[in-house]
């Protein structure tokens, strides 16, 4: 009698952290989603926005794209700022706010610069953020059961809320039929990302509490800045050949392979492909190591030629490989790097690691972009030379890479 009453009081406080880890880890997720439907939604109309206030294509592309640049080059210096003030919840509130306000406030912009400048803003707001975001998720990955998991379900929330945002612009556009009542209506799920943020503030004042676990080498080891370098140019060539949406997009309208209509679908489609394979192979990962990431880069590979050579079928396939690919590296790239940086440094190479992704994806783009005007072949070619060139230095580190049970 006395050991049966005594058991419930044991096992209680173990599940206690790995409670508290996934409630954290949830409530960053839903923030995710709502700041996904905001600013995935904006995106899903800007470009024809700035064309009904007098920009060129070409103004279009520069902002969109520099934009995106800017984004990712910025997260250099933002996750050092977090490392070196300790200010994550300050940095990363600040960063959602700007990077949610922005949106809404295209409504009012009059004129192409003006809604320019919002579009940077909100590229810069995101840039704010995301690393300081990423090292308090890392802290929960331990008593998750490991950071494949952790930055899974926080990838499989944000790109259920990519899924959303466009279909709620569309919507908007639908029932009233005007770019700046979309923009206006996006306030709705961004004050609910606030919201929500503020929520996870108030509940973990501190979550770097719930990192319990080891720290991993320091990257000032030999052995493991070796391993970290080698890691970051595998990132750097998968993201090399990820050809950008927007020119698959034109592909597909050119040599009319899907309806106009229906290319916003295989975005989404995308991104729901995305979100379910960031959920399924986080666990995978924590389990097996960079062997999971070996595969995540080997077949959505294949994306490439079934975009850009291939019919409507194809075109399907292939978008849904383009999407499990993104999220899969989203959230597994995430999580190497989060579990091998100890806590004190994660938002200085989470700066580190979305620079050289982002910076790497520009160029890979542009590279694939010039290839595909000369011959599509040749743009199918290069991308899965760069992509497949990852395999063996992610092969290489394999056994290195697995989580601590």
């Amino acid at each position: 009698m006395a050991s049966g009453s005594a058991s419930p009081p044991a096992t209680a406080p173990a599940r206690s952290p790995a409670r508290r880890a996934l409630t954290f880890v949830v409530l960053i997720g839903i923030v995710s989603l709502f700041a996904d439907m905001t600013y995935e939604g904006s995106r899903s109309i800007t470009g024809p926005f700035l064309g009904t206030l007098g920009a060129t294509g070409a103004i279009v592309a520069v902002v969109a794209g520099g934009g995106e640049l800017l984004g990712y080059v910025l997260r250099l210096f933002t996750g050092l700022l977090a490392d070196r003030t300790h200010r994550y919840w300050a940095i990363t509130i600040t960063g959602y706010a700007i990077n949610l306000l922005a949106v809404p406030a295209l409504a009012l912009a009059g004129n192409w610069p003006a809604a320019a400048a919002l579009i940077i803003l909100e590229r810069c707001g995101k840039a704010l953020r995301t690393p300081a975001r990423d090292a308090l998720l890392a802290h929960a990955a331990k008593d998750m059961g490991g950071a494949g998991w952790a930055f899974g379900l926080h990838e499989a929330l944000d790109s259920t809320g990519a899924v959303l945002g466009p279909l709620i612009a569309a919507l908007v556009l639908f029932l009233h039929g005007g770019y700046r009542h979309a923009f206006a209506w996006l306030l709705l799920p961004a004050l609910c990302a606030l919201a929500v943020l503020l929520v996870a503030r108030i509940r973990f004042p501190q979550p770097q509490d719930l990192d319990t676990g080891a720290a991993p080498p320091h990257p000032g080891d030999a052995r493991a800045l070796r391993d970290l370098k080698i890691f970051l140019a595998a990132t750097a060539l998968i993201a090399a050949g990820y050809a950008d949406f927007a020119l698959i997009a034109f592909h597909f309208a050119r040599d009319h392979v899907v309806a106009g209509d229906a290319v916003p679908v295989l975005y989404a489609l995308a991104s729901l492909a995305g979100g379910l394979a960031a959920l399924v192979l986080g666990k995978a990962f924590d389990r097996r190591g960079l062997s999971v990431l070996l595969w995540t880069t080997v077949v959505p590979a294949l994306y490439a030629p079934l975009v850009f050579l291939g019919g409507a079928w194809a075109a399907v396939a292939g978008m849904a490989l383009w999407g499990a690919g993104f999220g899969a590296h989203d959230s597994l790239l995430r999580a190497a790097v989060a579990q091998r940086i100890p806590r004190d440094r994660r938002a200085t190479v989470m700066g580190v690691f979305n620079a050289i992704y982002g910076l790497a994806w520009f160029l890979g783009s542009w590279l694939l972009g010039v290839l595909y005007d000369v011959r599509p072949l040749y743009a199918v070619i290069a991308a899965l030379v760069l992509q497949l060139a990852a395999c063996p230095l992610l092969w290489s580190l394999r056994t290195q890479a697995r989580t601590t049970p």
